[in-house]
């Protein structure tokens, strides 16, 4: 009986490690993510000069930074990859506690770097935004918590997941950080969907949702504007959305040419929230469905290996992290064409930023381990075994 719900006992064999974990893995995820990332490195070239001449740093300081985080989080997807679920579960509270720990001192120790919201700590040579590491291991701890309450005479984990998502959104909220916040709220969502939740109540959930955003559009300037910005039938040319706007519309199918861009040179952001409009000035339409398609990619290997797991909180933990990635990738090339509002949130493992990509290595390990291939059979055998 335990077999069927958890999964078969993992068997000991002489395999060596290294083969084992390339049989079993998703190639297809990992390659996507390795190409993310040399994609990444290929805008870095082009994106951060200017930024960096600004500084007064050399040419291709921000290029070599972003290509010791990429190698720092390659290890981290690799090694994680490598865990088995259980494994990588105790390694998810651990960071859970830690991260949220950080979230919580963040108002008494964090800065702003001036752009009016306190998410990172300064460390001198390099910062950490807190709220990147939270959202991985939080959808493991929330699916650990689901996972449990399906279990006879379990403790109720979908109210406990709850209250504990309501929890790291209020501190969310207070930095303000809402496009972060919106994100634990969807994933949180989305496993309890999988888990069973009724529609009704996720409906309910929704009202809420608009419920909040209203208030937080009376009681918050910050969050005001970028509405106000995001409705208003003109964009402003010399705003960060008009300089994209406008770059997207110059790229048009193949782009300006490589180093041809000039949106680099206006927009200060142009390396980390908005590096799609870099990539479809220079290389037009033609890279940014090939980064759209990667992104695709990942999401659908994934569910697709989920779909056959039996293990409950394997799914459900898999989805959440599935959820994260294509959702994070969607705001942020939704914001550059203005059909999100601006959220400051970075496209996974393609913008600039030591704790983006690492904590995106660290949710992409993670994921590569639940839809590894493990001995077992498929949620399928048993269905059909009830008939």
């Amino acid at each position: 009986m335990t077999e069927m719900v958890y999964g078969a006992v993992p068997l000991r064999d002489a395999e060596p490690v290294i083969p084992k974990w390339w049989r079993t893995i998703d190639k297809w995820s990992f390659t996507c993510v390795l190409i993310l990332s040399c994609i990444g490195i290929l805008l870095g070239l082009a994106a951060s000069p200017p930024l960096a001449e600004k500084n007064g740093f050399p040419a291709f300081h921000y290029v070599q930074r972003q290509a010791l985080f990429g190698g720092v989080a390659l290890l981290v997807m690799v090694l994680v990859s490598m865990m088995r679920p259980d494994v990588v579960r105790r390694l998810a509270v651990l960071g859970f506690m830690g991260a949220f720990v950080a979230l919580v001192l963040l108002p008494v120790f964090g800065t702003d770097f001036g752009k009016g919201a306190i998410r990172w700590y300064s460390l001198g040579f390099a910062s950490v935004q807190p709220s990147e590491f939270l959202k991985p291991t939080f959808v493991v701890m929330a699916a650990w918590m689901m996972a449990a309450s399906q279990q006879i005479n379990g403790p109720p984990g979908l109210s406990w997941s709850f209250v504990l998502a309501m929890i790291i959104l209020g501190f969310l909220a207070a930095q303000p950080d809402f496009g972060q916040a919106a994100l634990v709220l969807f994933a949180w969502g989305v496993m309890y969907f999988v888990a069973g939740a009724p529609l009704a109540l996720l409906l309910i959930m929704a009202g809420g949702v608009l419920l909040t955003g209203s208030f937080a559009y009376s009681n918050s300037e910050h969050f005001a504007r970028r509405i106000d910005g995001f409705l208003s039938p003109d964009v402003d040319p010399t705003t960060q959305l008009g300089f994209a706007t406008n770059a997207i519309r110059e790229g048009g199918f193949f782009g300006v040419g490589v180093g041809e861009g000039q949106v680099k040179w206006s927009l200060p952001d142009a390396h980390t929230d908005f590096i799609i409009a870099v990539a479809a000035e220079e290389y037009g339409l033609v890279l940014v469905l090939c980064i759209i398609a990667l992104y695709a990619g990942i999401v659908v290997r994934s569910l697709i290996r989920l779909m056959r797991e039996r293990d409950p909180f394997i799914r459900l933990a898999g989805t959440g992290l599935t959820a994260i990635i294509g959702a994070q990738a969607m705001i942020n090339m939704g914001v550059a064409v203005r059909l999100l509002p601006a959220k400051g949130m970075t496209l996974p493992f393609v913008s600039y930023g030591g704790s983006s990509v690492v904590a995106g290595g660290l949710a992409v390990g993670m994921l590569l381990a639940f839809t590894r291939t493990r001995p077992q059979g498929e949620i399928g055998d048993i269905l059909r075994g009830r008939r």
